[in-house]
């Protein structure tokens, strides 16, 4: 009997150990190459399980079409046919929930120094959450910087994604792994932005 009782404190205590390990080990940054990987396996298992092509932006068309039927020929489609999406929006946010709640690292996030110096010459300094919330918060959202970035770029994502058939997910990851010769010139227009955003727009905005 004691040596049964002492092989479940054992496993038990093997467990408790195990546990806070994995616990440690989500809480921290995940480098690109594996998270590249897990991403990159949504495609063959979506293919493979059911015949589904990975995205997001779709499931704004489908929530339109679904919420706000109309007689337009771009939401008269059957979009119970593609439910799935919303339960897969779904695992994003309760995901999301989990990681927030559950394994949200308290420490400040990491940024470069260089960067950092940069930023505080907007006045950006507060990095205790994954985004500033000199620019992501309800004070921002009132001001001209906050309404360029928050409503405007966020029309902009919006509307640019569905113009252009899908977003970086649909083309860059979907579209680029079935060779998709539309999904090569969508993602290199994604890039091309990005770089234009980020070093000629960006700084401008910042400093509204």
């Amino acid at each position: 009997m004691i040596i049964v009782t002492d092989y479940f404190l054992l496993l038990a205590d093997i467990c408790i150990k195990s546990e806070v390990i994995m616990m440690e080990i989500l809480k921290q940054p995940w480098s690109w190459y594996v998270a590249g990987v897990i991403i990159g396996l949504i495609v063959p298992a979506l293919l493979i399980l059911g015949n589904k092509h990975f995205g997001i932006s779709a499931n704004l068309r489908h929530a339109c079409a679904a919420c706000f039927p109309a007689n337009i020929k771009f939401f008269k489609y059957d979009w119970k046919k593609e439910i799935w999406n919303f339960f897969f929006v779904g695992g994003i946010l309760l995901g999301a929930i989990i990681a927030v709640t559950l394994l949200n690292n308290p420490a400040p996030i990491q940024v470069n120094p260089k960067l950092a110096a940069e930023l505080s010459t907007y006045g950006i300094t507060d990095y205790s959450n994954m985004v500033p919330a000199q620019l992501f918060s309800f004070e921002s959202l009132f001001t001209m910087r906050g309404l360029v970035m928050l409503i405007g770029g966020g029309f902009l994502v919006g509307f640019g994604s569905r113009y252009a058939g899908g977003c970086t997910s649909g083309h860059a990851i979907m579209g680029l792994s079935d060779l998709q010769v539309p999904s090569l010139i969508a993602t290199i227009c994604f890039m091309v932005g990005g770089f234009i955003m980020a070093n000629l727009l960006l700084p401008f905005i910042l400093n509204l």
